[in-house]
Order: C-alpha cells, then structure tokens, then sequence
C-alpha cells in the first residue's frame, strides 16, 4: 500500500504553551509532502519529524490567525539558507500575499527560489490543488476569520498484477500498463482474457480532512462523509460551550458528533485551549459520542 501519513506539527491554540506548539501538520502522500498551517515554531517541528524538507512544495493556509501562519516568513527563510531551488507554492487567503511579501522581500532578498502564491475562497467549496496522486477540496468553515479546513482525496492506483497468470499467457511486457488500468488481454488466437483474471483490485483510495478553527457546523457533515480520518478542533471542553460560541469555537463533544454524522472511520481532536495542562477531559468527552477518538500531540505519526 502506498504511503498516506499525517504528521502533527503542533495542536496548540492562540496563546503559547510550554505543552503544545502552534497549528501546523504535515501530509504524506506516497513522499510527496502537504503541510496544513504553519504556526510559529513550525519549523524547528519539521525538522524533529526527519522529514525531508525537499519533499515540501505545498503549504496551505487556513486562516489569517496568528497560530496558523506565524511560521511561513521563517520556513521561508531557512529554505533559501538551506539552497532551496524548487518553487514554494502557498494555497492562502488572497490578504496573505499582500501581507507577506513586502517581509519576504525584506528578509530573503536573493532567495534562489520562488514562493508561488495561489489564492482562493475559503468561503467557497473548491479543489484548489489536484494531481496525479491526490486533490485538495476547501471545506468552508465559520470562525472570526475567513476560514476554510482541506479534504485530501487520494486517487484510485492501478489493479495489481498476477505475475504468474502473465507469465502463463505470455502477455507481452507493453500490454501490463493497459491490463493494470483495466483492459482485457486478446491472445494471438483471439481469446480474451478477462482483466479479473489478469489484476487483483487495488487498494482503496484513502482521505483525510481537516477542520481548523470554527464554530460547531453541522453542515460539513455531508462534504467529509465517510472519510477515513478526521482532525478536528476541539478548543474546549463542554464547562467552557458559552466560551466556544463566543469565539467561534468548538467543543470535544461538539466535534464527536461532526465524526459520527459523518461516519468517519477515525477522529483526532486537537487546537486546545492553553487553559487545559491535561487534555483528558477533552478525550473522554469525545469518546463518550465517538468512541475512536484519539488526542492530538506534538511529533504524533497517523497512519491511513
């Protein structure tokens, strides 16, 4: 099976903890890296995951909150320190390119590589990214800020090959791409041989959302449906609900029943208030409405 990892940067909130770091992530899909967010220290977080920072070429943002991309002028930096040459491409609010390019003109003059901007909507349900292994969808959020979080949907790969039944039909060596997307194979003779014969199935493919900051929203149930891991914030526990509504927030609780309308197959829970030295009370308050649920942390490695 090919690679599909998720990689936590850091789960923390606004406000600075010696416990948590600020809101970023990493996905890996088949080595081709993804980071979501890119909070203050986000870098130095890179670099404790041994991660290959050439693998990086996408980073998409979320929001214009401080602990989601108080990082980016510094991880910018260190990639022209480092002799970076291939083109950076940020997936932002269109407000961040004008922000952070006069810092980027000021501080990495001379950088020998590019830092490509890509705006969109984050009020708008888009694929904003798409390849030949995955696309990127925004799922639009509600919080004080323009805010969207990402669905990454991995493409179908190719049936898998039965060498033996190759190696008894003699199946010549320009044919096996044909037959492992699917064709029938025609003998000399005229014979077909069904692709069911020739393929086992391919492994099927596998998705991730994010939901960053928001207020509980029911609605994005139905975009994220069946997906098989869901990170969602959970800011508090349900003590603080009055707290949640006013920032424009969620609860634990709040975001256990996103993952059961949802049907998802997993959920992480995490952008905790700096209130909470022990998020266990978050975990069993997500657990009680849905029960594979598992706390966010700092250098934990998720595999899909």
């Amino acid at each position: 099976m090919e690679k599909f990892e998720v990689h936590i940067l850091g789960c923390g909130s606004a406000l600075p903890t010696t416990r948590h770091q600020a809101s970023s992530q990493v996905v890996n899909i088949r080595e081709k890296l993804f980071m979501i967010d890119c909070g203050e220290g986000t870098q130095v977080q890179l670099r404790r995951s041994r991660l290959k920072f050439s693998r990086l070429n996408h980073i998409f943002i979320s929001h214009l909150h401080g602990d989601h991309c108080f990082g980016l002028i510094g991880l910018i930096s260190t990639f022209g320190m480092i002799e970076r040459t291939a083109d950076l491409h940020i997936h932002c609010h269109n407000e961040l390119e004008r922000l952070l390019t006069p810092q980027i003109d000021f501080f990495c003059k001379g950088m020998p590589y590019k830092v490509i901007f890509h705006p969109f909507n984050p009020g708008e349900r888009k694929v904003i990214y798409d390849d030949r292994s995955v696309s990127v969808e925004t799922i639009p959020l509600r919080h004080r800020l323009p805010t969207c979080g990402f669905l990454f949907k991995e493409k179908p790969t190719p049936n898998h090959i039965k060498r033996e039944m190759i190696d008894f039909y003699q199946i010549p060596l320009y044919m096996i791409n044909r037959i492992k997307n699917g064709e029938d194979y025609i003998t000399d003779e005229g014979k077909v041989i069904p692709n069911d014969i020739l393929t086992t199935p391919s492994d099927p493919p596998r998705s991730y959302a994010y939901c960053s900051d928001t207020i509980y929203l029911p609605r994005i149930a139905e975009q994220i449906k069946g997906v098989d891991l869901l990170y969602h914030e959970a800011t508090f526990a349900n003590s603080e609900l009055a707290r949640a509504k006013q920032t424009l927030h969620t609860t634990a609780e709040q975001a256990a029943k996103i993952a059961e309308a949802a049907e998802v197959k997993r959920l992480v829970i995490g952008h905790f208030s700096a209130r909470y030295e022990d998020e266990t009370t978050l975990l069993k308050e997500a657990q009680t409405v849905f029960p594979n649920t598992q706390l966010a942390e700092e250098n934990l490695l998720i595999k899909l």
